[in-house]
């Protein structure tokens, strides 16, 4: 064997073994690749309570609480389910009813949600593409309303 098939042998190996390893490193983290779950999303991939989690959606209407002192309750719903949530603290500027959002926190039981983190779109024309999509599909978004994709502001 040549100094340069050894190298071949070697360089070749070096890469199965590398893709090999990042194969494994994927599988392993398939379900935690995931920018946030839906309502839905919780439900039917059953996520046992106690997970860390973000929690994504819109503010359902009519749903926002506020408590004593920080403290609010609300519901985040998707097409097909809601989860109540439970934050204390303060709200970003642009969180509203009908909002879109994304929470960070603790799934405590089913179908309610502490978080520590509340995060509200940042302008007028942001929606999270499945999120969209899947609203869309169940007619409950429409292109053109306020806030769906594509929507025009007044200012600009």
């Amino acid at each position: 064997m040549t100094r340069r098939s050894r190298r071949l042998v070697l360089i070749s190996s070096a890469l199965v073994v590398l893709a090999f390893a990042a194969g494994l490193v994927l599988f392993a983290l398939r379900d935690t690749i995931v920018f946030f779950y839906t309502p839905s999303d919780i439900e039917t991939k059953n996520v046992a309570p106690g997970t860390r989690l973000r929690l994504g959606g819109l503010v359902k209407e009519g749903s926002v609480v506020k408590a004593e002192g920080k403290a609010i309750t609300f519901a985040v719903r998707d097409a097909n389910g809601e989860i109540r949530v439970s934050y204390t603290g303060l709200l970003p500027d642009l969180f509203r009813e009908g909002q879109g959002i994304v929470t960070e926190g603790v799934l405590e039981s089913r179908g309610q949600f502490r978080a520590d983190n509340v995060l509200a779109k940042h302008d007028e024309t942001y929606m999270p593409r499945d999120l969209a999509e899947s609203l869309k599909k169940h007619g409950l978004w429409q292109h053109g309303q306020p806030g769906a994709p594509g929507a025009q502001s007044g200012g600009k």
